[in-house]
């Protein structure tokens, strides 16, 4: 097991440490987790630096990286939802949209093609971060009509989230229709 899985590892393993920082009712507790979710959360970009610069990539990284990130940001997302901070079709956007990306992946990868990242999903997973980071220390709830610095950055976020799914589904479907599907 090479460094760069070990950091991925570390990611699932810190996403229950971080569930019951977040749901404890202790004095700074939203700081601790939102320190929890940002070490978690760094290890994403570090595991992935780390196997392309040392040339450790593996099909072990490449199947729990992602799945990792999603598990991580779902439970994060979910977790604001419990707290009251977050609606759940915010969550629902988001978190629906892994799962279609996911299995436009799944489909591809059937068919021997390898959809990779781009930098529009790239934007969306460091938006996403910013605003769980920036929700967990709003003590207020996220709101269409609130212009606080977590709801403006979950803004921010839905819109990468958007943008990034139809930029994944439109090259997806696209090299699909090549292949004859």
């Amino acid at each position: 097991m090479n460094l760069p899985n070990r950091l991925t590892l570390a990611r699932i393993f810190l996403i229950p440490l971080f569930v019951t920082v977040v749901s404890l009712q202790v004095p700074y507790g939203d700081y601790l987790a939102a320190a929890v979710f940002i070490l978690a959360a760094s290890t994403d970009g570090l595991d992935g630096y780390i196997a392309r610069k040392c040339h450790l990539v593996t099909r072990l990284g490449m199947l729990m990286d992602p799945l990792a990130d999603k598990l991580l940001i779902s439970s994060a997302l979910i977790s604001l939802v419990e707290l009251h901070r977050l609606p759940g079709w915010v969550a629902m956007i988001i978190i629906g949209r892994e799962f279609a990306i996911t299995g436009l992946r799944s489909l591809m990868a059937a068919e021997g093609v390898v959809l990779g990242a781009s930098i529009p999903g790239k934007l969306k997973t460091i938006t996403q971060i910013i605003a769980i980071v920036s929700l967990l220390l709003q003590d207020t709830p996220f709101s269409v009509m609130r212009f606080t610095p977590g709801n403006l950055a979950m803004w921010v976020a839905i819109i990468f989230t958007i943008w990034s799914g139809l930029d994944y589904l439109n090259r997806g479907w696209s090299i699909l229709k090549k292949g004859g599907f």
